[in-house]
């Protein structure tokens, strides 16, 4: 089984709605990891030397390989971020080798035989 590792920054007011769309997608399961900082084409602003960002959650979501565009998709569409200027960024990078995840892939391999 080959899996796809999608990252996704999205604004923290967003995250429940964006892990809701991806295990809604397929997704098993995620990391959060609040508190995130980030900048995009344009600075942050300043109000007397303090920095006014937007809160930023990253979330890790390790997937089975043809899920992967689908839910990538969902999270992008409940995060805003082709909609919404500095709503975030998603991608997804190849994964060469994963341990600790056999009952997620007893799972998958379950579904996919119930598919067929």
């Amino acid at each position: 089984m080959h899996f796809k590792l999608i990252i996704a920054f999205v604004e923290d007011d967003k995250t429940d709605l964006v892990l809701d769309a991806a295990r809604e997608s397929g997704a098993k399961g995620a990391t959060v990891i609040n508190h995130a900082r980030g900048e995009g084409m344009k600075q942050s602003k300043t109000f007397f030397g303090l920095t006014l960002d937007t809160p930023r959650d990253v979330l890790l979501f390790l997937v089975e390989e043809r899920l992967s565009r689908h839910i990538l998709e969902k999270i992008a569409k409940a995060g805003e971020l082709d909609s919404k200027e500095g709503a975030g960024i998603a991608f997804k990078i190849d994964v060469e080798d994963v341990i600790g995840i056999t009952q997620q892939v007893e799972k998958l391999t379950q579904e996919l035989v119930n598919e067929l």
